[in-house]
């Protein structure tokens, strides 16, 4: 009888699709005071955990990501969606919404 085992979730993103692991911020103190996540501003930066194969030209040829997993990045307060897999939050970000990479 098969058992079955815990293994480490993956996201395979379509198209020119993303996946990102947006960084952690600090708790914020501010006057001695707590500020709830609630009120704090979401992380514009982030780590790519996986890129997908790119978009279809006219040709149906597949045009190259720009970014590579372990790129970090910038993107815009609003881009992407929210997903939480395996108890970890990702975003999902098309290439086009990404500002910038991150260097040095």
């Amino acid at each position: 009888m098969p058992t079955a085992t815990k293994q480490k979730t993956k996201i395979r993103p379509l198209g020119s699709n993303v996946v990102v692991q947006p960084l952690e911020e600090e708790e914020e103190m501010r006057g001695g005071l707590y500020i709830p996540d609630t009120a704090q501003e979401k992380p514009q930066q982030g780590t790519v955990v996986a890129v997908g194969p790119g978009k279809l030209n006219e040709e149906g040829d597949r045009l190259p990501m720009e970014l590579e997993e372990g790129d970090r990045i910038i993107y815009g307060k609003y881009a992407g969606n929210e997903v939480e897999i395996g108890g970890q939050e990702y975003l999902l970000i098309e290439e086009e919404q990404v500002l910038g990479v991150v260097e040095g």
